[in-house]
């Protein structure tokens, strides 16, 4: 996902629904897909000109807001909105058994050469990568193999149906920056933030219909970061960020 496209609408919101689509249109023409099961965006959900206390799946973002403001990432938000919308009314018309996971921020190893763009949102206290600030403010995340995991579980249960929030914790950015300052104390972790207030609250994403067809996570926030940071450490991602200083997020002499 390019977040400095020059051209949004033509590389990633159009390309997002047209590879949705097709790929369900293939399914239909195989004749042999039982249950079609898209990773969706926890942007389809939670972005809104007034922020609301609590989530739960019936919610859906404010595309007019996101291409009106223009936040960071808004390209990404606009197009799973809108390739999932289309998808459930394509679904629809065509009788296709279609479930959508809708996860917040995604922790933990990787296999990329490069770093995923969830994992640049969720590092940006490290990295000091302050446009994505906004963004955790007040967060959500889940940890990757639980995600995992939850795409076969919906897939292989027979009461699987429509959208499944699948969040595992609730964060706010003073949360995170103590948790990484307490583990890594070797970073200049920022604790006070630019047009964001001492005081938040939890916005939380309701994971109560996942949990009621039985799925347990197994993975705390501190295990997220951990494996994360593990991984990232030995692949050398923070080497550039040790030997350039960026803004508040750099390591301490």
């Amino acid at each position: 996902m390019d977040f400095e496209s020059k051209d949004p609408e033509n590389e990633v919101i159009k390309p997002t629904t047209n590879g949705l689509i097709g790929i369900m249109k293939a399914c239909l023409k195989a004749k042999t897909v039982r249950r079609l099961i898209f990773t969706s965006s926890a942007g389809t959900v939670d972005v809104t000109e007034q922020q609301k206390p609590l989530i739960d799946e019936t919610w859906w973002s404010d595309v007019d807001f996101r291409r009106r403001v223009k936040m960071t990432g808004w390209m990404f938000f606009v197009s799973k909105t809108q390739a999932e919308q289309e998808a459930w009314e394509f679904a629809k018309e065509n009788n296709i058994d279609f479930i959508s996971i809708i996860p917040p921020v995604v922790v933990g190893p990787f296999l990329m050469p490069t770093m995923p763009p969830s994992l640049i949102t969720a590092l940006s206290l490290i990295t000091g990568n302050e446009a994505h600030f906004s963004i955790i403010k007040q967060d959500q995340f889940v940890h990757l193999d639980d995600l995992c995991l939850d795409h076969m579980f919906l897939y292989e249960h027979p009461k699987a149906e429509g959208r499944y929030i699948f969040s595992a914790h609730e964060a706010t950015i003073h949360d995170r920056a103590k948790l990484l300052n307490q583990k890594y104390h070797e970073y200049n972790v920022p604790t006070k933030f630019r047009d964001i207030p001492d005081q938040l609250d939890i916005v939380i994403f309701s994971s109560k219909k996942i949990k009621e067809l039985g799925f347990q996570f197994k993975y705390s926030l501190d295990d997220m970061f951990t494996e994360l940071w593990k991984h990232a450490d030995i692949e050398g991602f923070f080497l550039k960020t040790a030997e350039s200083p960026i803004n508040n997020g750099t390591p301490k002499n």
